[in-house]
């Protein structure tokens, strides 16, 4: 098990927005904690999470949704994915960013500091999958996917 302070390469690289189309089958989990204490988790696509580097996240989430306003309250998550034979345990510190007024799709959108990583990794074999899951309507998903990574940019 490692830590440090930025994201491995490989991530950064994973959650830069391309090949939509061969990532769509992986989801990765968001954890935040309720007003009452209790943890929660949320499953996040490679749609909605872009990596601007290996210090900064952008997310973006369904509006008024139990994960959205622990983070708007609380400014910290948890997002785990698992990648390269690893899982990745990345701490945020989050900042709502502004509404943007053309938006295709009105999501929360969420700049996201990277804290902390730690890299979990088991000497007697690979972590390859966490969730999956299996679009409906592939072709209207990713369509809305690189729209919204798209607007993470700005």
């Amino acid at each position: 098990m490692t830590e440090q302070a930025a994201i491995s390469e490989g991530l950064c690289q994973w959650l830069d927005g391309s090949d939509l189309e061969l990532k769509q089958y992986e989801a990765m989990m968001l954890l935040s904690v309720t007003e009452d204490g209790w943890p929660n988790t949320a499953m996040l696509s490679v749609g909605e999470v872009l990596a601007l580097d290996r210090n900064r996240l952008r997310l973006a989430l369904w509006q008024g949704t139990v994960t959205t306003g622990n983070l708007l309250r609380t400014g910290q998550g948890t997002l785990v994915a698992i990648h390269d034979g690893a899982a990745h345990y990345v701490r945020l510190r989050l900042q709502a960013l502004p509404d943007l007024p053309d938006a295709r799709h009105p999501l929360q959108r969420f700049d996201a500091q990277v804290v902390a990583v730690r890299e979990d990794i088991a000497k007697y074999a690979d972590i390859i999958s966490a969730v999956k899951f299996q679009l409906h309507d592939p072709e209207g998903v990713l369509q809305r996917w690189k729209e919204t990574l798209e607007e993470l940019r700005k």
